[in-house]
């Protein structure tokens, strides 16, 4: 627990002087309300003694000028309590967004995306709430409590017993709701997670379920999920409410006390040592004390909730990358060569079956590589460990001759371009997407390079051209136009390896081969690797990988595959009869 706040309280930073002067202005708030009841005390007591009207207007500006100085104190707590909380979470955002764009991808499976979502919205603003009542509420409940407890005991001696017996009955039933509602809290969040990965899902694939009109299953799956949290928080809440009737108990029977013993007292003794003044600032003093009591169980309603939210959130801020950059890296590849010694991979520690087994392959610089395989094969298992998005299990990767795990990550991976078949385009112009290639491109340079990936021809029909807005994911142009896009963002980064996972597989064949032709003629120096389904996108290769089950199977030109290498084989023959057949 200790450890879990002093790494939430980094987020503090720039905001540490408000949140140090939000309690600062709470404690001079309660020293003020709490001298309060002792001048109306003084005023009662004068009034019953006969005192005239100039003594009453003197106690009346005294508590009017108290007044506004508690009214002052509590506007300027609020105010940088408001603050200090705004800011802290928006530093904790930040520092979670900038702690997952450092994770690799084997940090990133271990979290769902949905499940990130949920701690960057529902749990930042649960442990705001949180941080927002510790400096204020948490701060000034206490403060009034012993404040409260001390006058009531100067005030009315052993009848300020009475509050004080409250206090471990309060604390126990406290802790014995706490000790029910956290498992549920743990788990309900857990159905968090899943539920926003429901909508994320249904949202992104709306084009399918609409196609296979499945409104109705996907509506229905939402509402059993939504329905089964909705359940979950229910239970909790319905033990937390238990706090309120608990608190009244307490408060009832408090008062119902102090006003027989405090009446039984005066009657009995004429009023001499304790009056009617020190009995109305007793009951006042008891309801600041039994009032903060109830403020302090709105404080651990929200810390129980919060609590959860907390560990999910330093979770992800504590998880370091699987991939960290070495001490003194090298910043610079020599080419593209690419070396695979004895590879292994597994995407776990706790995997029984390798993704990669035994790969050992050679590329020199300026090659073009052709990979097939079936699905499965782990072809993009294999790619990714050049850029080093992971890590060899067994054996090591090398570009350039020097192993992926010495260079600098940057570096690395800015000589690097990945064409996935679902590549992203990200809202904003066509140029502004294919700037993140190279910031400092020229429009004329834009253009060129568009027309090598053959994606000039329609963004030049459009109204706006390259000032064409792309929606969210690319919405507004098609999964052809969208690949070829992303090749030419790809190509405007000058890279010494490019890689295509299948990124031409929605193109014709014709516009695929004047795309390959591109590659030849504009960057002959770079390593290709295209990995593909089609043979007609790989055959010209300089040389072609077969893959099966994570192994090599097969090396060579495609006239030599088809001689020497039966599922290459059964691959071609397959896609020509297909063709045949058309």
């Amino acid at each position: 627990m200790i450890k879990m706040i002093k790494r939430l309280a980094q987020c503090i930073r720039e905001y540490k002087k408000q949140t140090a002067l939000s309690p600062l202005f709470i404690a001079l708030e309660v020293i003020i309300e709490c001298i309060i009841p002792l001048v109306t005390a003084a005023l009662v007591n004068s009034i019953q003694a006969g005192c005239e009207m100039n003594t009453i207007f003197k106690y009346g500006f005294i508590l009017i000028g108290l007044a506004m100085a508690s009214l002052a104190c509590g506007v300027l707590s609020g105010w940088f309590c408001a603050t200090a909380s705004c800011g802290f979470a928006k530093n904790l955002r930040r520092d979670l967004y900038h702690k997952v764009q450092d994770y690799s991808f084997a940090n990133i499976d271990k979290f769902s995306t949905s499940s990130l979502v949920t701690r960057l919205t529902t749990d930042v603003t649960n442990v705001q709430q949180a941080f927002m009542m510790l400096i204020r509420i948490a701060i000034r409940a206490p403060f009034m409590l012993i404040f409260a407890l001390v006058m009531a005991f100067v005030l009315g001696g052993p009848l300020a017993v009475v509050y004080l017996a409250l206090v471990p009955f309060l604390g126990f039933a406290l802790f014995s709701i706490s000790r029910k509602v956290m498992p549920i809290f743990r788990g309900a969040f857990r159905k968090y997670d899943k539920l926003n990965e429901s909508v994320q899902e249904n949202i992104e694939g709306i084009r399918v379920v609409k196609s296979f009109v499945r409104e109705d299953f996907e509506t229905d799956k939402f509402k059993r999920a939504s329905g089964d949290l909705a359940t979950d928080f229910t239970r909790a809440e319905k033990i937390l409410a238990l706090n309120n009737p608990i608190m009244q108990i307490a408060i009832n029977t408090s008062m119902v006390l102090v006003c027989f013993f405090s009446s039984k007292i005066i009657i009995s003794n004429g009023g001499v040592g304790f009056n009617v003044g020190n009995f109305s600032s007793l009951l006042t003093y008891g309801i600041q004390i039994l009032s903060n009591c109830m403020m302090l169980s709105m404080v651990f309603v929200t810390l129980t909730m919060s609590l959860e939210s907390a560990r999910r959130i330093v979770a992800v801020l504590d998880e370091e990358s699987t991939i960290q950059n070495p001490g003194s890296p090298i910043k610079e590849v020599k080419d593209g060569s690419i070396d695979f010694n004895h590879v292994t991979f597994k995407y776990s520690e706790s995997a029984e079956k390798s993704a990669l087994s035994d790969i050992d392959l050679h590329i020199r610089s300026g090659e073009t590589i052709g990979i097939i395989g079936g699905t499965g094969s782990s072809k993009t298992s294999l790619v990714q460990m050049i850029p080093r998005l992971y890590d060899a299990t067994e054996g090591s990767v090398k570009v350039g001759g020097v192993d992926v795990r010495r260079y600098d990550i940057e570096t690395l991976r800015n000589e690097v371009s990945m064409v996935l078949q679902k590549n992203v385009l990200f809202s904003g112009t066509i140029k502004e997407n294919l700037r993140w290639g190279d910031p400092n491109a020229s429009d004329e340079e834009l253009v060129r390079i568009c027309k090598l990936a053959c994606a000039d021809e329609f963004v030049s029909q459009f109204p706006s051209g390259y000032d064409t807005f792309i929606e969210r994911g690319g919405t507004n142009v098609s999964g052809g136009q969208k690949q070829r896009l992303c090749i030419a963002r790809a190509l405007l980064k000058k890279p010494k390896i490019l890689i295509l996972d299948d990124s031409t597989s929605a193109v014709d064949t014709k516009t695929d081969a004047m795309i390959r032709k591109a590659f030849r003629e504009e960057i002959p120096g770079t390593t290709k690797i295209i990995i593909a389904q089609r043979i007609s996108s790989v055959e010209d290769a300089d040389r072609i990988i077969v893959l099966d089950g994570g192994k090599i199977d097969g090396i060579g030109t495609h006239a030599e595959l088809l001689k020497t290498n039966a599922i290459y084989r059964e691959v071609y023959e397959s896609q020509v009869k297909g063709g045949d057949d058309k």
